[in-house]
């Protein structure tokens, strides 16, 4: 028989607590880590920058909600990658690693964010975006699990890693993150509403 709810409840609570955040390759408590988020995008939005989103799979779902939550209550001007016309067409054309690289080539700015979401953190289109968008002077947040040493862990200007490799839990810990961001934008910054 599976967990119960509570007990899953128990353990996304407990990843939570664990959750770890660096900037670049320093450790940061969590909280203080957080506020560092909040204030790089809201310099974004005031600087009319572009808040790009990336993951696969059940992590494109994740960023897919977190746009509508960063556009809707953030006041962000927030984009995801994943549209199905460009990605088999870049797919097609450069490969699948290339899909989200290609395209932030062509739409990044300096001072753009990108928010990478992986699970592994092992993706290779994941990783050739960041590379991308630090080429453009762009920042980078990236929000993964499983391993320690996974690569996109170490990658951002700005990390968050759940310490699981249970699928389900980290990315309900990536959506549960990215929800907060949205909730605090909106209230560090009523007068956008």
């Amino acid at each position: 028989m599976s967990a119960s709810i509570r007990d899953r409840a128990t353990q996304l609570k407990d990843l939570l607590d664990s959750c770890e955040f660096s900037l670049g390759d320093e450790k940061l408590e969590i909280e203080k880590g957080h506020e560092q988020v909040v204030q790089l995008i809201q310099q974004a939005r005031g600087k009319l920058a572009n808040v790009f989103l990336i993951g696969n799979g059940g992590s494109a779902a994740i960023v897919s909600h977190a746009k509508t939550d960063l556009m809707n209550v953030g006041k962000v001007k927030a984009i995801t990658l994943h549209e199905s016309a460009i990605m088999t067409c870049l797919s097609n054309d450069y490969g699948y690693e290339n899909v989200f690289s290609k395209q932030l080539q062509v739409l990044a700015n300096p001072n753009d964010v990108l928010i990478a979401v992986s699970s592994s953190g092992q993706s290779q289109n994941i990783l050739n975006a960041v590379d991308k968008i630090r080429e453009k002077n762009g920042n980078v947040i990236t929000l993964s699990g499983f391993k320690a040493d996974n690569p996109l862990r170490h990658l951002g200007d700005m990390n968050y890693w759940i310490n699981s490799d249970n699928y389900t839990l980290v990315e309900i810990a990536h959506l549960f993150v990215l929800h907060h961001l949205a909730d605090c934008l909106k209230t560090n910054n009523e007068a956008y509403h």
